[in-house]
């Protein structure tokens, strides 16, 4: 579970780390931070399904402060949004699903409307060719479609969750960065928000899952960490070379193009007004998987590169999530987050930040070289 702490103060503070990256010369490929070799989880003994917590006990002299069990979420509906009838959130939750399958991410799955939701809606119809409406009104939405489906923690999930601690130097101690929880790892994997999942599942304990515990959750394609592997330099696509990023910094989304062809669309957040993401004309210079971050105090406190760092390992915890993708701006990437309840309303200081889920499937569909337009 996330701590408690203002979501403005966090992005500010993960953004500004980022000016921190080493930026690799523009006629290379980046090189991971200080990373360490990849962490191959052991095989976890038998785990019994019983009360203890499902988090691993912190080391001793050490107390990670404890995660919430209820992330606070933001309503960017109607005044109604929160009234809604079970068939009007059941037909919410199937427009979410629709969008996220074709690949225009309305952010957290929470079945109520909003504007992640319908900004991921008009770019659907425009690159279909559909009216822009904001309304399903002409989307093939198949209204016989299954929303839900069910999921049972595995004993081997139990090897991405452990001890997440959030302070920086306690963090550059561990060799990867999980989920803190079941519950992180079940939210991340199918994309829904804390409080869409407490509804579906009223006798669970969210905040003491267990294996062997079976959920409802949203009938969405996966996230799977498991299959997110440790790659320095993914390799370059040639397929994917006539594409092309747009991002629009005050829509907060990122357009992916080919052609006059909007192929997909993902919420972001951008930066503040104070340490803007740059306007112009950039490029990707290279795509990492699961990185390291260097944590640097001066960077966060003053903006500028000093001696006294932190490399964190990587993991879904890590501060720019499972995937970097370099610009050829030093410092400035996309990339994923251990926080995607911002994504869409908070601010960064120049990174475009993107939730996991969305960083992975949008990094299957691009490649290196490829330009970057900031608007």
């Amino acid at each position: 579970m996330k701590p408690r702490i203002h979501l403005v103060t966090l992005a500010v503070l993960a953004g500004l780390a980022l000016q921190g990256l080493a930026s690799p010369p523009t006629n290379s490929l980046p090189t991971p931070i200080a990373r360490t070799p990849a962490f191959v989880p052991p095989d976890p003994a038998p785990i019994p399904k019983a009360p203890p917590s499902p988090k691993t006990p912190p080391p001793k002299g050490s107390r990670p402060p404890a995660k919430p069990t209820k992330v606070p979420q933001k309503n960017t509906g109607s005044p109604s949004a929160s009234i809604l009838s079970q068939q009007e959130r059941d037909a919410q939750l199937r427009l979410q699903i629709f969008l996220d399958t074709a690949l225009f991410s309305p952010g957290k799955l929470d079945a109520q409307p909003g504007a992640l939701t319908t900004q991921a809606l008009s770019l659907y119809q425009k690159a279909h060719g559909l009216e822009i409406t904001g309304r399903p009104d002409n989307v093939p939405i198949d209204p016989n479609a299954e929303i839900y489906t069910t999921y049972t923690i595995r004993p081997e999930d139990a090897k991405f969750v452990g001890d997440a601690p959030t302070k920086p130097e306690e963090q550059s101690k561990k060799r990867y960065l999980p989920y803190g929880s079941f519950l992180e790892l079940i939210t991340e994997r199918y994309h829904v928000a804390e409080g869409l999942l407490a509804r579906l599942n009223p006798t669970l304990k969210l905040d003491a899952l267990v294996v062997g515990d079976t959920l409802k959750v949203p009938n969405v394609e996966p996230f799977l960490i498991e299959d997110v592997h440790e790659t320095g330099s993914v390799p370059l696509k040639p397929e994917f070379s006539k594409r092309r990023i747009r991002v629009d910094r005050k829509g907060h989304v990122l357009e992916l193009w080919e052609g006059e062809q909007i192929l997909a669309s993902v919420p972001i957040t951008a930066g503040s007004a104070e340490l803007p993401t740059p306007p112009g004309k950039w490029r990707i210079l290279g795509i990492s998987l699961l990185p390291t971050f260097r944590w640097d105090e001066g960077v966060l406190n003053h903006g500028v590169r000093t001696s006294h760092f932190y490399n964190l390992p990587s993991g879904p915890n890590n501060p720019v999530g499972v995937a970097w993708c370099a610009l050829n701006k030093p410092g400035i990437g996309i990339h994923g987050t251990n926080h995607p309840e911002t994504i869409g309303r908070a601010f960064s200081h120049g990174c475009m930040r993107v939730a996991n889920w969305d960083i992975i499937r949008l990094v299957n569909m691009i490649t290196a070289d490829i330009p970057v337009l900031i608007e």
